[in-house]
Order: C-alpha cells, then sequence, then structure tokens
C-alpha cells in the first residue's frame, strides 16, 4: 500500500472512529426515546457531544498541531483529554444509549455474555474504586511529565498516541465516581468524594507551581521550537502552569460546589441518608433498567 495512502487513512482513523461512537449514541439514544421520553434528556446527549468533540479538538483538530511549537498548546491538550472531556462523557450516560445503538443481536451474542464474565466484572469493581481512580490519574499526569518521557511523547508519534490515550483513559477513570454514570450508582456516602477532588488536585498544584515558579526551561525540546507566539520558552511555560492551575481549580471546584450544596440541603443526617446521589443519577428508571437487562440477555 503507498505510504501516502496509509498517511491518509491515519489521519482519517479517529475522525471516523468518533463520528461512529456519537452515530452509534444518536441511534441509541433515539431508540431510548422513543421507548421513554424521559430516560435521557437532550442536555445529557449534548454533553456526550460535547465530550467528544474536546477530544478530537484535543488530538484531530489543526490546534494539536501545534503542540510540538508551544508548551500552553500541549497543556491545552492535557487539560481537554483529563479535566474537561471524561466529566462531559460521563454526564452523557453513554453505556445505555451506546448499548441501544448496537445491533441486538451482536450485544447478546458478544457484548452481554462479556459484561457477565467474572474476570471483567472484577476488572470493573477494581477500575471503580476511587483510590484506583485517584492513583491512574496521578500516575498518568506526573509519569508523562516527566522530562525524559514528555521528551519521548514529543520525538515519536507512536508514543505521543500514546500519551494521549494514557491521559484520557486516566481522565475517564478519575471522573468515574464523581459523576457515577449509570449503572455505576451507589448507596455509599457522598462527603468523601470532596476530599477525593480535594486530593486529586494537589498533583496538579505541585506540577503546575513548579513549572510558573522554576527558573529554567524544563523541557529542552522547546527552546528550539520555531516559536512560542510571542512568548519566551520560560514566559511559556510559565503560561502553560498557570493555565493548568487555574483550570484545574475551577473544574474540581463545580462538583464540589455540587454535591456540597447536595449534602448540606439533607434534611434527615442518618448514615443511610447521607448516601447523596451522584452527579450522573437519574439516567435510568427502574423499568427501563430492566428493559436494558432484558435486551442484553
Amino acid at each position: 500500500m503507498p505510504l501516502n495512502l496509509l498517511l491518509v487513512l491515519r489521519s482519517l482513523a479517529l475522525p471516523l472512529a468518533m463520528l461512529l461512537t456519537a452515530m452509534v449514541y444518536l441511534r441509541g439514544w433515539l431508540h431510548l426515546r422513543s421507548a421513554a421520553v424521559s430516560v435521557i434528556p437532550p442536555w445529557r446527549a449534548i454533553s456526550f457531544f460535547l465530550g467528544l468533540f474536546l477530544i478530537w479538538t484535543a488530538v484531530g483538530s489543526p490546534v494539536a498541531e501545534l503542540d510540538e511549537q508551544s508548551l500552553t498548546i500541549h497543556m491545552i491538550q492535557h487539560l481537554l483529554l483529563m479535566t474537561f472531556a471524561p466529566p462531559l462523557i460521563w454526564l452523557g450516560a453513554p453505556l445505555m444509549p451506546l448499548l441501544h445503538g448496537l445491533p441486538r443481536r451482536f450485544v447478546q451474542m458478544a457484548v452481554a455474555p462479556a459484561l457477565r464474565w467474572a474476570p471483567i466484572q472484577g476488572l470493573g469493581r477494581l477500575l471503580g474504586r476511587p483510590l484506583f481512580c485517584w492513583l491512574a490519574a496521578t500516575a498518568a499526569l506526573v509519569g508523562w511529565h516527566i522530562p525524559s518521557a514528555f521528551t519521548l511523547a514529543l520525538n515519536s508519534e507512536a508514543w505521543h498516541g500514546v500519551e494521549h490515550l494514557c491521559f484520557l483513559g486516566a481522565g475517564l477513570l478519575f471522573w468515574w465516581p464523581v459523576v457515577e454514570p449509570w449503572p455505576n450508582v451507589t448507596n455509599q456516602p457522598r462527603w468523601p468524594i470532596l476530599l477525593y477532588l480535594f486530593l486529586g488536585t494537589i498533583p496538579c498544584d505541585m506540577l503546575s507551581g513548579f513549572l510558573v515558579f522554576c527558573d529554567r526551561v524544563v523541557y529542552a525540546a522547546y527552546l528550539s521550537a520555531p516559536g512560542h507566539f510571542g512568548m519566551s520558552a520560560l514566559e511559556d511555560q510559565q503560561c502553560a502552569g498557570a493555565l493548568m492551575w487555574m483550570c484545574i481549580s475551577v473544574v474540581y471546584l463545580v462538583p464540589a460546589a455540587i454535591l456540597t450544596i447536595q449534602l448540606l440541603g439533607m434534611r434527615h443526617p442518618h448514615p443511610a441518608v447521607m448516601a447523596s446521589p451522584g452527579l450522573g443519577t437519574i439516567v435510568a428508571p427502574q423499568g427501563e433498567s430492566q428493559k436494558m437487562e432484558a435486551s442484553c440477555g
């Protein structure tokens, strides 16, 4: 196969994959709307599509081509993949629409048996634990910002793709306990999530503070970059760190404020009542949940 054709196919792979995902979601969402109007409101679908758009913006748009010239652009990519897109994806309650959007025979013969497989269920329980989610997000954030790993991803397109997958996967894991999209609605108290969000800001604050106050350029590759949009390499680094600190502080404050209002608004402080619903609840009424299980069985 000619090299040019391979390059074209590779450049089209991400947009096609995201377009296919959006079409499957839309098909499933329309099916659910025809069965029960209030199952997933339109704002959740908009949230999911916006999350997909932010992922494409980070890795597939012309903005992504500028990450080798500016650490600030590179940081915007990381923030989109880890901080902005994942909660929007989970707020879209994607599991039900995606399952309903796939061919029913495929769901019954392939997806449902896989979801019932004990090792998959065990892995799902592990991945849903807040401690594991926090550790995964912290490891991805700190690990890929080590200068040697950062330079490796910057100089290798393959490793750059791995880096993006790590950031997106870690972001999805981190936001899973916060949003609790269906079917991960639990009866556990929600107040520990406030501590979870606070602890999530610590590695981000440490990294952003280091980038802002360091008196040298940490990533030498940007010293020889063609341009930094009118800034020096050190100023570009400081801008990237300040952007990270500001975005993380604001974005994490939003769910913390929502959960605080929920907890303060509860009239009965009994332990059983202290299990406040997650940000992604009220997605699937009981009748629709049973219908979903029947279609997968």
